[in-house]
């Protein structure tokens, strides 16, 4: 007889096992190496692929082609699906989202309410929290002004503290706009960092 599950997916109960290593839920579709972890409230399923030290913990969810390997962490409430990539030592968890062609590697941390899609990049020591958005081509690494003042910039990210860092002229004042939320965003980063 096969065991079967549903995933809540749409597709109703489909072939699948509890992983021997957590008991969580594998579609036969998707592959979880012997390795890897999948807690026993966790799911992978679709196409997925889990594989050497990664772990999919909580109640999180990795589905459709997604990958997570290495020894990247998925935890919470979070969901890596379409084609995306959570690899390194990489960790996304709380109510976070990493969905399209996105990557999530490095020693990087999604959490909170985060979405990384389209085919962003976050890598190295870099923080994406609370309801940050990163997505286009937007490439997010370590916890520097430049990488942030870049993720504004190639996301397409606007931020308007008040009309008049808009006004048009030398470029100065929406230059300034930008480096004041650098600058916040800094600090608020380091203050987390201190915090932990």
């Amino acid at each position: 007889m096969t065991t079967t599950f549903d995933f809540q997916d749409g597709n109703g109960p489909v072939p699948a096992h509890q992983h021997p290593n957590g008991g969580g839920w594998v579609a036969d579709t998707a592959t979880a190496d012997e390795t890897a972890y999948v807690g026993h409230d966790a799911l992978v399923f679709g196409n997925a692929q889990v594989s050497g030290n990664a772990a999919v913990l909580g109640k999180a969810r990795v589905s459709d082609n997604a990958r997570v390997s290495d020894n990247a962490r998925v935890d919470g409430n979070a969901q890596v699906f379409g084609n995306a990539q959570v690899f390194g030592n990489a960790r996304v968890y709380g109510y976070a989202w990493v969905f399209g062609n996105a990557r999530v590697s490095d020693h990087a941390r999604v959490s909170g309410n985060a979405l990384v899609f389209d085919n962003a990049w976050v890598s190295d020591n870099a923080r994406v929290f609370d309801n940050a958005w990163v997505s286009d081509n937007a490439r997010v690494a370590d916890l520097d002004r430049d990488a942030i003042r870049s993720a504004f910039l190639s996301a397409h990210v606007s931020w308007r503290p008040s009309d008049h860092d808009l006004v048009p002229g030398d470029g100065g004042p929406i230059g300034r706009g930008i480096d004041a939320a650098v600058e916040e965003i800094a600090r608020q980063l380091n203050q987390k960092e201190m915090g932990k």
